[in-house]
């Protein structure tokens, strides 16, 4: 048996619990014959539930030591790729969706590249730190950058709380599934995005202020008033439907 050695640098935590891992096969309503895309397979045990659907899998692993050991352990009935997940392209891939337990380094990174990419993926499965999943979704019911910038693309779900005690070796903190269904991206995302960030740019000022450090304040007004929003709005109380509707009259 070969020997593994985790890499930090990589975020390997490898999922050992069941419930989990069918858990976020479940999530991914899988049919025979659908396109899977996973990222960073580590030790093959998502992959193997992920195979048993019927499904093809495509497989992005860039760990040599881990490339070889699911080379030689699914052979052919795998689509292994030995490449870093933010270089590969999805262009020439068929529709497909991506579930994956991720490195949660670069968790940022993998939602923007897929939900901007021009090939979207149809649904989105991820297993990522607790404390992201909770703001993806704004349990709280206050919105933030990153659960506005998800919900502009499609509809994030939190879908169950994974404990540290379940990986090997043992996180700092504990994870949570997502799923985010309905994706799509036909609105100005040049446009939306810097509007976005001016308007989170200092989380204690209302967000009338932060938009007219930036964009004339006459303008402002009539946007606001065109909108209905109250003046003394913050940013992480403004739905995403008027976050898009804010960024087309302001620009």
């Amino acid at each position: 048996m070969m020997l593994l050695n985790f890499k930090k640098s990589l975020g390997q935590h490898f999922l050992r619990s069941e419930r989990a891992l069918n858990k976020i096969v479940e999530a991914g309503n899988i049919k025979p014959g659908e396109t899977i895309l996973e990222i960073g397979s580590g030790a093959g045990a998502l992959t193997e539930k992920l195979l048993a659907t019927g499904a093809k899998i495509i497989a992005v692993e860039k760990d040599d030591q881990l490339f070889e050991l699911l080379k030689n352990k699914f052979g052919d009935q795998l689509t292994l790729i030995h490449d870093d997940i933010l270089n590969f392209q999805t262009s020439e891939l068929p529709a497909y969706k991506l579930i994956s337990n991720i490195p949660y380094n670069i968790t940022g990174a993998i939602l923007k590249k897929f939900l901007s990419a021009d090939k979207k993926p149809e649904k989105i499965v991820l297993l990522v730190q607790k404390e992201v999943a909770e703001r993806t979704i704004a349990r709280d019911k206050k919105e933030s950058v990153l659960s506005v910038s998800v919900k502009a693309y499609g509809k994030p779900h939190y879908i169950e709380t994974v404990k540290a005690g379940s990986f090997a070796p043992v996180p700092k903190v504990d994870s949570a599934i997502i799923s985010i269904d309905n994706i799509l991206g036909n609105f100005d995302e040049k446009n939306f995005f810097k509007v976005l960030r001016v308007g989170f740019s200092s989380k204690r000022k209302k967000l009338f202020s932060n938009l007219s450090n930036t964009f004339a304040k006459e303008k402002v007004e009539s946007s606001f008033k065109k909108l209905d929003l109250d003046p003394n709005i913050r940013a992480e109380d403004l739905s995403v439907e008027n976050w898009k509707n804010l960024a087309d009259c302001l620009i």
